[in-house]
């Protein structure tokens, strides 16, 4: 029997556009609405960048204490990098900003170049991202104009398959820890590559043992909660 304000972690499926907040947002309305209590007690575990999109865990009630436990599994992506271009935010939320040549690349140099990103490296967050700095948030400060560059920070990227080599665009599978940027990463094969690069597509397909299908789209959220009641009272 499902009890939201004991603790429930719920598998959200995060559409394209729809910030993680947006999401945590909606299922706290109904989750409130359908208790009849003024406000529910609602968190994620792990934010997706609006132009990202797939799993995202949301947590109820005293559930929100796990949120750092779940925030530590082993999280999944497939990402689509093009080539030959860069932009200020490393995806599409920004227009391109420098352009290089990428014709020298070859699939040979690509799945050698994605292997030295393997095991424990140094990653540089992205100015626009929530990182804080002297404790406001990175974005904020790159919004105000500044291009300081972030302190780099260990992350654990157990292992990148490559999917697709159709240059301009390399499509791979990145299976990696707490606190991986897959639009570093971008930008920082595109350098190692003698090329530039950014994130055009990105879906998280897992976090631990949960997977895209096994997740509500919000959308259907409300739906999803009556089916679930009446199933409980059922019982």
């Amino acid at each position: 029997m499902m009890d939201f304000v004991a603790g429930e972690v719920l598998p959200l499926y995060k559409p394209y556009g729809w910030t993680s907040f947006q999401i945590v947002s909606k299922v706290r309305y109904l989750l409130s609405r359908h208790h009849g209590v003024k406000r529910f007690k609602v968190g994620h575990a792990g934010t997706l960048d609006p132009l990202a999109t797939g799993v995202l865990l949301l947590c109820t009630g005293k559930a929100t204490k796990r949120i750092e436990e779940l925030q530590s599994h082993t999280k999944e992506y497939v990402a689509t990098i093009r080539v030959g271009a860069t932009t200020p935010s490393f995806d599409m939320e920004h227009p391109i900003n420098a352009t290089y040549p990428y014709e020298h690349i070859t699939q040979e140099q690509v799945l050698a170049t994605l292997h030295s990103f393997t095991g424990i490296i140094e990653q540089r967050p992205p100015l626009f991202s929530a990182c804080k700095v002297d404790g406001k948030r990175a974005y904020k400060l790159a919004r105000d104009g500044s291009d300081m560059e972030l302190a780099p920070k260990k992350v654990n990227i157990e292992n990148i398959e490559l999917l697709k080599f159709d240059l301009p665009d390399i499509t791979i599978r990145v299976t990696c820890g707490k606190g991986t940027y897959i639009r570093s990463l971008a930008r920082d094969l595109g350098e190692a590559l003698g090329s530039g690069a950014y994130l055009t597509a990105l879906e998280r397909t897992r976090i631990g043992d949960v997977r895209i299908e096994d997740c509500i789209n919000p959308q259907d959220f409300q739906t999803w909660l009556i089916e679930a009641t009446k199933t409980d009272k059922a019982l």
